[in-house]
């Protein structure tokens, strides 16, 4: 069989959250869900957007957590290419399936990271900082963009 074509097979199962709407919300929780308990992982993201909605009056909830997704998700990354027995770190532009479960990845250890308070305030406030540009998601893909920028040298071996 050929594979010239991808499928997106999840998207095609993936039936949307009950309050938003949204596939993007369904699989941010379907990431965040531990042990198979989903309505766990549920009532963590729903309050968590309720702290953000009480926290921000111009945008709602939703429209805070897809800028912060669209703000961490990243364009480039470095990747290992082993050229006449060498490692080289090559610069690679980051396909979009790719750079959405980075985000998802990132906001979660950011806010697993910080210990001491309830999960909901933790997500909460990581997902407003990646809505400024700031915090420990957004620290990450800069790190990973400063390391694509200082191998660029190397971006003729992408092939």
């Amino acid at each position: 069989m050929g594979r010239k074509r991808f499928v997106e097979a999840d998207s095609r199962f993936l039936t949307p959250d009950h309050r938003y709407q949204s596939k993007l919300v369904a699989k941010f929780i379907n990431c965040m869900m531990w042990d198979g308990k989903k309505s766990r992982a549920q009532k963590v993201f729903y309050d968590a957007m309720d702290m953000i909605a009480k926290q921000v009056t111009d945008n709602s909830p939703i429209q805070v957590f897809e800028a912060a997704i669209e703000n961490v998700k990243p364009v480039l990354e470095v990747r290992s290419k082993r050229v006449g027995g060498a490692s080289y770190q090559v610069p690679m532009q980051v396909r979009p399936r790719r750079q959405q479960s980075l985000a998802f990845r990132w906001l979660l250890a950011a806010a697993r990271g910080k210990k001491g308070k309830p999960m909901a305030q933790r997500l909460a406030s990581e997902v407003l900082d990646a809505f400024k540009k700031e915090g420990a998601a957004m620290t990450t893909r800069e790190n990973v963009h400063r390391m694509a920028e200082a191998n660029k040298a190397f971006a003729h071996f992408a092939w």
